[in-house]
């Protein structure tokens, strides 16, 4: 089976929730066999993505919207403040590689950072813009919940 980014769907489309186990296995298998092992990181679109391909030595190019939809689980499931700074990691590795104007592309070099393909990419803005809303509403509700309950305290899933 080739794995595949869009896989992040069976959450985002709400079909599962996102500490389900299936997702969680479903969505650590995208990390960790997109994970673009350069300096560069991100996530690829799918196993040996060919789009504009750079190098044969990564799964693909890193996509904004796949590394972005990877930031979105980790923010859905968190449960403390430890968890949703993966989602955080995530969103700033999208901010150090748009360009200087802020205009977020397609994907980018996997050696370089240089913006490859389309750019500006709406659907890349509208992700992070998503995932950034998603966040702080995350950040608000484990931060009350510690707030009340102690440090420590991991958030309920129906939260």
């Amino acid at each position: 089976m080739t794995i595949d980014s869009s896989l992040s769907g069976v959450f985002l489309f709400e079909v599962f929730d996102a500490s389900d186990e299936v997702v969680e296995g479903t969505m650590k298998a995208v990390a960790d066999k997109l994970r673009v092992n350069t300096d560069i990181g991100g996530i690829a679109r799918y196993e040996n993505d060919g789009y504009f391909r750079v190098s044969n030595n990564v799964a693909g190019n890193p996509w904004f919207i796949c590394t972005l939809w990877l930031a979105r689980w980790h923010i859905a499931r968190a449960s403390g403040l430890d968890q949703l700074k993966e989602g955080l990691d995530l969103l700033l590795w999208a901010t150090k590689h748009a360009q200087p104007s802020g205009v977020m592309g397609e994907q980018i070099d996997p050696n370089t950072g240089a913006p490859l393909s389309v750019s500006p990419l709406f659907w890349s803005h509208a992700e992070f813009v998503t995932a950034v809303c998603e966040y702080l509403n995350r950040y608000k509700e484990i931060s009350s919940f510690v707030a009340s309950k102690g440090r420590g305290a991991d958030v309920p899933e129906t939260m």
